[in-house]
Formats: C-alpha cells, structure tokens, sequence
C-alpha cells in the first residue's frame, strides 16, 4: 500500500536529523521540473522509470512526486512492485508543495 506524505510532513522529516532523510524521486516531465522545481529531488521522468531502477537506492524511503499526485502515484505503485520500500506518494504534488511549502514557486 502506498501512504500519502502531506508536503509539510516532508519538509519536516527532511529537517529531522534523528531520521534518514527518503529519496525524493520527481516523476515529472523535464520542462516541469524546470519551471517547479523540488529542491533536492531525483528527476526521474516516468516514462523513464523502467530502464532508471538501479539509479534509485532500495535501502532508504522514496518519497514520489508530479504534478497533483496521480502520476506519482502510479509510479510509487510501480516502484513498490519493484522490489522498493517503503515508498510514499507526495500528496497534492508540486501544486500543493507551491500552496503549503514554497509559494514562490510558480503554479501550473
């Protein structure tokens, strides 16, 4: 099962220095990525995933995000298939990472 990560929660882990920070594995296209980025993320396209799983590690958390959060969580549901966990999906996605963490990041 694939657990919802509200953006705030993630900042906060990624702040808490008791607990290994995930992976955050951006599933979006490049010209998204570009115009919203995610500090510190992977950029791993979605169409990309298959032939890219040995670029991901399978020993710390991966937090997956898009958009909205449709497309990664289809993608959080491949790489758990794949052998990966545990594997979150980024609730809302970058639109909600905008509204709740850094709203000077443009909307799409």
């Amino acid at each position: 099962m694939i657990r919802d990560l509200a953006p705030a929660d993630l900042v906060r882990w990624r702040e808490d220095e008791a607990r290994p920070a995930p992976v955050v594995v951006d599933v979006r296209e490049a010209w998204e990525v570009e115009r919203c980025p995610v500090p510190d993320a992977t950029h791993l396209p979605m169409n990309e995933l298959p032939r890219r799983l040995s670029e991901l590690p399978r020993d710390r958390d991966l937090v997956v995000v898009c958009h909205h959060g449709v497309r990664s969580r289809f993608a959080a549901t491949y790489l758990a298939s794949a052998g990966f966990a545990p594997v979150w999906n980024l609730a809302g996605g970058v639109d909600a990472w905008a509204i709740h963490v850094d709203p000077t990041i443009p909307r799409y």
